[in-house]
């Protein structure tokens, strides 16, 4: 079995005349990544291996939810990730090495969203209803594939195991 956690970043600013790759988390970001990572450490999902897009926000919020978690996974950051569409995200997750049994990503929509929903055959129907309204900043799909190398993963293939956001665990709004 493999496991595919997507997490999207955290709430960000828009601070004016700041390239997009470089704009940092918003305040209300900055109190929901830690509360993504408790939760990830409470319901030991806990990565192999953390992709990261190279953009400040992801890196930030990777920054407040590693040190949640019991160990430090390895970690990367992938340029591919950024701004990437679905079919070059699949490519980055069909490319981990055969050892890592659960991943993380952490990125962007709309890439994220449409990866999830392009992977997602079966599973919670709440969470696939929720996920359908919206994936918000901090959204996280945690998807299960039974499949013995990452390469094997394919469209509708994934049963979708939990849909989570800060506001579905009563840490405020959705954004």
């Amino acid at each position: 079995m493999r496991r595919l956690m997507l997490l999207r970043h955290a709430k960000s600013h828009w601070p004016t005349g700041v390239a997009d790759r470089d704009r940092p988390l918003a305040a209300r970001g900055r109190e929901a990544a830690p509360v993504m990572g408790r939760y990830l450490a409470d319901e030991l999902l806990l990565p192999d291996l953390v992709l990261i897009s190279p953009a400040k926000r992801t890196a930030e919020t990777w920054e407040m939810v590693a040190p949640m978690l019991p160990e430090k996974p390895a970690t990367l950051y992938e340029p591919r990730i950024y701004e990437a569409k679905v079919e070059r995200l699949l490519d980055v997750v069909q490319e981990v090495e055969g050892d890592v049994r659960t991943l993380l990503l952490i990125g962007h929509n709309p890439g994220f969203e449409e990866l999830a929903h392009l992977l997602t055959g079966h599973g919670d129907r709440y969470a696939s209803a929720r996920m359908s309204q919206k994936y918000p900043t901090c959204g996280l799909a945690v998807i299960d594939f039974a499949v013995e190398h990452w390469y094997a993963i394919a469209a509708r293939e994934g049963r979708l195991d939990r849909f989570v956001t800060p506001g579905s665990l009563g840490e405020g709004p959705d954004e």
